[in-house]
């Protein structure tokens, strides 16, 4: 894996493939979006290549390339399906999903793009629904024989009331009307690779997907730079990653696992499971230290009721796998209602979970994910969204700055670009002038996290943000999330 990780267009679109093409290596998988590619040859040869790159400042990477696999827990015992009582799944009830069913807002015009092992785009809950499906394994078709595909799909955008189950199915879909974006980079076996896994991220970026869905990892707990970059470009362009955290872990026996890739890059959401009395699931993996190791946000995975393909139409499995799509459903939700998109909805995500009485951070990050309670059904183009308060980006106020008058600090992560790498430490002098508080460099990350105080964000008319960004070396400049343990006291919602 080749990576030219940079905000710069030109250099991702034109420069980055010429290079290659000037030193002998293939551009036949290149993603320009990206600024990612796969080449195959000696390590000596990568190496003066990238010297070669640095000396015309255009620093690249390279890694070895990963395998990845659905990562589910398994499916019922008996092979059948377990829809429980009532009108919606248990984990459609946990993410408050009625609060998008009063007000009719179910991600409307909003594109989630799943990449995991194909659709059965015969499934006749999905019969009037629109699907657009790809493969990116050689050989194989878009169609799903695995199953993990159709079910996390079943569970980001199915319907909320099923055609083929009739009364016997309950409700399980979260974004019923978002528009689908299948991916399969993993094969029939489940297992893909990165080239597989970056070229969907790819083609979801070129269709405009707001929500980019992972159900899929390696147990890695080192953090994988592609999808550090990939992750970074997704946002920029206006999409969420969200991914499953990994089922690594095996609480019962004392080991409490990991969180993998690409879930564990500082870009993509990381996802962890809970059971239906919201206890952390067994298998769920717990955060790393590291930035972006850290689980995010957690969802229903134990038990999870979804779409399975025909003629079974229906299957109940466990997994953080099954913990994502209900989070991507969520941003699809927020998105049709907001209008927000990238960093904004990332925040939203965050700031409308739930608190989980007497788990700790480390294990369900912010909390359980929620629609949030603010929801109305007109489209944001005419008026419409969320209440402005408590969702970032939709009040007066610049998104990740403080509003007038408040004293809150506010807390950032900064990017520095690849012209100042080597000198980052002239970029923190500089941003500490501008009133930073820096808590962390990360320099193998090009990346400051500190904060500023929020009196002085607003003291005249230059804000703090357009402070910062001012700053020469700063690429992208984001709000950083904020996590806390629930109170003893706390209810869950």
């Amino acid at each position: 894996m080749i990576s030219f990780d940079t905000a710069d267009e030109e250099v991702r679109h034109r420069e980055a493939p010429g290079l290659l093409h000037t030193q002998g290596f293939s551009t036949d998988i290149y993603f320009p979006r990206l600024g990612i590619g796969v080449v195959e040859d000696e390590p000596e040869r990568l190496e003066a290549f990238r010297g070669r790159c640095a000396a015309q400042q255009r620093p690249m990477q390279y890694f070895p390339e990963l395998t990845y696999y659905a990562i589910n827990a398994g499916a019922d015992r008996d092979g059948g399906a377990s829809p429980g009582a009532g009108e919606f799944t248990w984990g459609l009830e946990a993410v408050q999903i009625r609060r998008a069913v009063q007000t009719g807002v179910a991600g409307a015009g909003v594109r989630v793009a799943v990449l995991d092992t194909g659709f059965d785009a015969s499934h006749p809950d999905f019969a009037d629904r629109s699907v657009v499906v790809e493969s990116f394994i050689p050989g194989q078709g878009p169609q799903d024989v695995h199953g993990h595909g159709t079910h996390c799909i079943g569970t980001a955008c199915g319907p909320w009331h099923p055609a083929a189950g009739a009364a016997q199915s309950p409700g399980y879909g979260v974004a019923s009307e978002a528009e689908i974006y299948s991916a399969k980079v993993l094969g029939d076996d489940g297992a893909g690779s990165d080239t597989s896994i970056l070229a969907g991220i790819d083609w979801a970026l070129q269709n405009d997907c707001q929500v980019i869905s992972m159900s899929l990892g390696a147990d890695v707990p080192q953090v994988h730079p592609p999808y550090v970059t990939a992750g970074r470009r997704a946002l920029e362009q206006g999409a969420v990653m969200i991914a499953a955290a990994g089922n690594n872990a095996h609480r019962s026996a004392g080991d409490h696992g990991f969180v993998g890739a690409p879930a564990n890059s500082p870009y993509v959401m990381a996802v962890a499971a809970v059971d239906e009395q919201l206890r952390i699931a067994n298998f769920s993996a717990r955060s790393l230290p590291h930035e972006g190791g850290e689980i995010d946000i957690a969802a229903p995975g134990v038990e999870i009721y979804s779409a399975w393909p025909t003629p079974q139409h229906y299957q109940s499995i466990s997994g953080t796998s099954m913990a994502a799509p209900h989070v991507s459903g969520i941003a699809a939700v927020i998105a049709g209602a907001s209008g927000l998109r990238g960093q904004e909805l990332r925040d939203a995500l965050i700031s409308a979970a739930v608190p989980i009485q007497g788990a700790a951070a480390e294990d369900v990050g912010a909390g359980l994910a929620a629609v949030p309670a603010n929801l109305v059904s007109e489209s944001p183009t005419t008026g419409g969204g969320m209440a402005g308060a408590g969702v970032p980006g939709t009040g007066t106020a610049e998104a990740g700055t403080a509003e007038a008058g408040t004293a809150e600090p506010q807390h950032w992560v900064i990017t520095v670009d690849d012209e100042h790498l080597s000198h980052i430490d002239d970029v923190v002098a500089q941003l500490q002038e501008a009133g930073l508080v820096v808590e962390k460099v990360l320099r193998s990350l090009g990346q400051v996290t500190g904060y500023t105080e929020g009196a002085s964000v607003q003291s005249d008319e230059v804000s703090g943000t357009h402070r910062l960004s001012a700053v020469s070396g700063v690429a992208s400049i984001d709000g950083a999330q904020r996590h806390s343990v629930a109170p003893p006291d706390a209810e869950v919602q």
